[in-house]
């Protein structure tokens, strides 16, 4: 079995899974879509968090089929009463809780920016009423991101439940949990990505700093700019509205605050619809898994 470690930050691993006779066409598949997902953008701009969760529905898929495979469905119903089996069971239980608390999450963010972008349509010069709707929205967004550090909590619960060993197995039993588990980290990993961005919480990547001081106001200024490149539509939006609310720049132009809060809507209509697809394969895959333990 021959395994190619990845970023080990993400924690995803490519490697090549022998089941018994000859290899399944569905080996390779999931081998590429794992590895397309590894290898997907390490940014928190919508269009590449659709893309990791178009990958993700992918990667699923590949488990739907595996779970049809005679050898799939007869050791997961002999190892029914294992620890790793009943892992599985609650990891399914708590990605799907995750889900459905990331599509309220998503769904009260652009009801909130949908409103507050018609509120200041209607109220346009009036800057005292603006700041009003600025601040509920704002306000909307706080419980939110509070709602949001809860639910990484749980997550790295969920990929704790994935690492504990399995002892005494074949290398075709061992290859299927390490392939479940695999879909798990993924799955784990992309929400974490998410909610991050959704916070306005991701972090930018670190950087050696310069000696030379002649450098440090380049430096400082080519820092300023990729720290703006690497904020998501939310944390911008945010960002936008503390400025506007707190006055600290005069010269942001409310037509741009109204521009930035329809892009926002948009892009959440997209994770929305990428979520909703995949809510759907994970319910899939717990019915699935929850069949053939129940033979």
């Amino acid at each position: 079995m021959a395994v190619s470690p990845l970023n080990p930050k993400t924690s995803y691993h490519a490697r090549s899974i022998s089941l018994p006779s000859r290899p399944h066409p569905l080996i390779p598949e999931f081998d590429e879509v794992l590895c397309r997902l590894s290898a997907s953008a390490a940014t928190s701009s919508a269009s590449s968090l659709s893309h990791k969760l178009s990958c993700l529905r992918d990667l699923h898929d590949c488990v739907d089929n595996l779970l049809l495979l005679p050898f799939t469905q007869q050791t997961l119903a002999q190892c029914r009463h294992e620890q790793w089996v009943d892992g599985l069971l609650d990891g399914s239980l708590r990605l799907l809780d995750i889900c459905g608390m990331t599509k309220d999450t998503l769904l009260q963010t652009r009801e909130g920016a949908h409103e507050l972008q018609s509120s200041m349509r209607r109220k346009r010069g009036s800057k005292n009423r603006i700041s009003c709707e600025v601040e509920i929205y704002l306000t909307l967004r706080k419980k939110i991101k509070k709602a949001i550090h809860k639910a990484l909590r749980n997550l790295r619960g969920i990929e704790k439940g994935c690492k504990f060993p399995v002892l005494n197995k074949d290398i075709e039993t061992s290859s299927l949990i390490s392939m479940l588990r695999e879909v798990d980290t993924a799955t784990v990993n992309v929400f974490e990505t998410l909610l991050s961005s959704v916070a306005g919480a991701t972090p930018g990547p670190k950087r050696s700093s310069w000696s030379l001081v002649s450098k440090l106001m380049q430096h400082k200024r080519m820092a300023c700019e990729e720290a703006a490149a690497d904020q998501s539509e939310f944390e911008k939006v945010d960002n936008t509205l503390s400025t506007l609310l707190g006055h600290k720049n005069k010269s942001v132009n409310v037509d741009n605050v109204h521009n930035e809060l329809g892009k926002l809507e948009l892009s959440i209509q997209d994770l929305e619809e990428g979520i909703e697809f995949l809510s759907r394969g994970l319910i899939k895959t717990r019915v699935s898994l929850l069949n053939i333990l129940s033979r």
